[in-house]
């Protein structure tokens, strides 16, 4: 737990405070993200590290938080991370913005509690919009909470039979809100999948030894573990990522105390973990290399401003439409240099490439060993496919 301090932040950077230039600035993410190897940060060697580092991880699409956490643990495949997962050492809940995320189990109640309050409030208003009243929405809690005791587990279509029993429409978008409902409410959570399904339990009973802070204590460790796997970043991307407000994020941060100190980055103050900044060099850029990430990785969707790692002009080739769906990406020396897609093949993985820029032999050479480490963490046989070179006029 992160000491108290009196020390200001979220204020304008003063004349000592460093000031980081794009590139140091990107190494140092790729750094707190796992994705770059740093003396400074602990090599992850389980599920909990990792989940443990970051505080939580997008993990909306089950098959993308899957290999988020493969691509951090050397020579992991699937399997390890899936009995990881069946040993509850991270649970899929919606912690906060009413989104999926892979927490740390123990964690996963002070989370609820604090970063919750926000989407219940707005729940009123989306079962409004679907028709559904709150009398009903709490009967379906008790529900599945009897359903579900004694060390119960239900798949997703399983819980929405069940509700349809006790004569509770669970259709369509109804059934998904009264799912999200129980496990905001810190009565469900997402269990590990069987046989290529959501499953659902009770928290407390998949999680009997929960860690219990006060909103001080929580709100300290969240920002400290945002600040350290994120940083550096400005306090609205704090914001954004926890969905609190600016004067809880600005607590958070006075609470970590030493653990995070304020930097200037494009003329704003911005935080990073103290260790990592001690440690790494003056010239700490993005070192050469490529990366095959999810489309839902933290890489991305854990900032506002995207422009260290994304050309602007890109955003459009990974984000269709600003819809919110994510393409996995190609990350070339730190950068988003194409994304990439699965096609189907009963055999093996087959990859569609998508470059954005153009690219060497040696480009394609990189991507093709990134999606190779992909390949075997599901433990098949890959296929890279590219696009057609554009004829010369």
């Amino acid at each position: 737990m992160p000491k108290s301090t009196t020390r200001p932040k979220g204020t304008a950077p003063t004349s000592a405070a460093t000031t980081l230039e794009p590139r140091r600035a990107l190494g140092l993410r790729l750094r707190s993200l796992l994705l770059q190897a740093d003396p400074a940060v602990p090599v992850p060697a389980s599920v909990s590290d990792v989940v443990t580092w970051f505080g939580a991880m997008q993990a909306q699409d089950h098959g993308s938080g899957l290999w988020s956490l493969g691509v951090r643990l050397d020579g992991w495949t699937v399997d390890d991370v899936q009995s990881a997962l069946e040993r509850r050492e991270a649970l899929r809940t919606w912690p906060m913005r009413g989104t999926v995320h892979l927490v740390p189990a123990r964690d996963a109640h002070w989370m609820l509690d604090l970063m919750g309050a926000k989407p219940l409030a707005g729940a009123a208003r989306r079962r409004e919009f679907l028709g559904l009243d709150e009398r009903t929405a709490d009967r379906a809690v008790e529900v599945l909470g009897s359903a579900l005791a004694g060390g119960g587990r239900l798949t997703r279509a399983q819980c929405l039979e069940t509700l349809a029993d006790a004569g509770i429409n669970g259709a369509g978008n109804y059934g998904y809100h009264l799912l999200w409902y129980a496990s905001q409410r810190g009565v469900t959570c997402i269990a590990p999948h069987v046989d290529g399904e959501q499953t659902f339990a009770l928290l407390d009973e998949w999680v009997p030894d929960p860690v219990r802070l006060d909103r001080d204590e929580a709100l300290a460790t969240i920002a400290e573990r945002f600040v350290r796997s994120h940083g550096p970043v400005p306090l609205s991307d704090l914001t954004g990522w926890t969905g609190l407000g600016v004067r809880e994020c600005r607590r958070g941060l006075e609470l970590a105390g030493d653990a995070v100190t304020e930097v200037e980055l494009d003329g704003r103050p911005a935080f990073v973990a103290t260790t990592l900044l001690d440690a790494a060099p003056d010239d700490a850029a993005p070192g050469p290399g490529h990366l095959a990430l999810p489309g839902f990785d933290e890489y991305l969707l854990g900032y506002k401003d995207r422009s260290l790692m994304l050309s602007p002009a890109d955003a459009n080739a990974v984000v269709p439409g600003g819809n919110g769906m994510f393409r996995a990406t190609w990350v070339r020396d730190g950068r988003v240099a194409g994304t990439w897609t699965k096609g189907s093949s009963r055999t093996r993985l087959v990859i569609d490439a998508q470059p954005l820029t153009r690219t060497t032999r040696r480009d394609r050479a990189g991507l093709e060993s990134a999606l190779a480490t992909y390949a075997a963490f599901l433990g098949r046989d890959l296929e890279v496919r590219w696009p057609e070179p554009t004829p010369r006029r």
